[in-house]
């Protein structure tokens, strides 16, 4: 990306922000904090009004909002957004009670030619899990668990949390994490933590989660130090797997929380994923055996624990043929 169009979406992204912190910008626009700070130095030079704050909650404040201009959409941006909201209908998202406001709002801004159109496109278009009997455009299927958007709001300010997660109904269990990720696994909400205590990476079901809130205990280990274990992790891997062209479609429709697929051959025809798998969990290593054989005949092993080998073995000669 060139400096000139990169200095313009920051400034977009500032624009409609009240506080936003250095860290912020580095992870939205990959780039160093040297770049990040002497992009924000020149659109302060630009005349941009920005306050800064030092301290752990501080960061730079915008003086004014909206001091750019306000956004216009083309018809073809109005139909991408349109578009997205369909294919997301069916699902579950945070936030979600929010979106029947936007979309009205977006059908409001469009001309009357416009609108018929996004009509138009709502009745053609048909997206997986999508219901053609009911295709109304602003039903809320299938709202995300209400502990989500409160794991959110507090990412978002601090990733050292404080967790308290019921695995079994009167059974909670307090843990202090460091957030890495929240995603969505085969319709499934997950947190990816790096839990202090146990000193190990861990994968929560949001909506197991209870009460959650920024931890006020000092962290053990630095963000980098935490990356530097989960990459550790990844080369002590004891399950290495090469996909061909139909492993990859497979995974994408199936695959455990947390796995990687790092794609190695041209138009995505070939593709490797690691695993640090616990061959003494007897139900990790039968889930994993139904899985790899799942994904077809084009799995190539270049690591594989003996324990998974003699299963697979021994399933593939239990296979009986007519």
């Amino acid at each position: 990306m060139k400096k000139t169009e990169r200095i313009n979406l920051i400034m977009r992204y500032i624009n409609n922000r009240a506080h936003f912190t250095i860290a912020e910008i580095q992870r939205e626009f990959k780039i160093s904090r040297a770049t990040a700070i002497r992009d924000i130095n020149e659109i302060q030079e630009m005349g941009f009004p920005l306050t800064t704050e030092l301290g752990r909650g501080g960061g730079y404040y915008v003086m004014q909002n909206q001091y750019l201009p306000a956004v216009r959409f083309t018809p073809d941006e109005l139909k991408a957004i349109f578009i997205s909201f369909i294919a997301s209908k069916n699902s579950q998202l945070p936030y979600l009670q929010n979106r029947r406001s936007i979309t009205e709002k977006l059908i409001g801004i469009a001309s009357q030619t416009q609108q018929d159109e996004l009509i138009e496109l709502n009745h053609i278009l048909l997206f997986e899990n999508t219901n053609p009997a009911n295709p109304n455009l602003l039903e809320l299927d299938d709202a995300a668990p209400p502990e989500l958007n409160q794991l959110i709001s507090l990412a978002v300010r601090d990733r050292h949390l404080r967790l308290t997660y019921e695995l079994s109904q009167g059974w909670p269990q307090l843990m202090d994490v460091y957030l890495l990720h929240i995603f969505n696994s085969n319709a499934q909400w997950l947190a990816e933590v790096y839990d202090f205590d146990m000193n190990e990476f861990r994968y929560l079901p949001v909506e197991m989660l209870r009460d959650s809130a920024i931890s006020e205990r000092k962290m053990r280990w630095s963000e980098e130090e935490i990356l530097n274990k989960k990459r550790l992790r990844l080369r002590e891997s004891n399950l290495v797997v090469k996909l061909d062209a139909t492993g990859i479609r497979r995974f994408k429709r199936l695959h455990p929380p947390g796995i990687v697929l790092s794609l190695t051959g041209m138009f995505q025809s070939s593709g490797m994923f690691h695993v640090q798998l616990d061959v003494s969990d007897d139900e990790a290593l039968a889930y994993y055996t139904d899985w790899l054989l799942f994904l077809g005949g084009g799995v190539e092993f270049e690591r594989i624990p003996v324990e998974l080998r003699s299963i697979l073995e021994e399933r593939v000669a239990k296979l009986k043929f007519p």
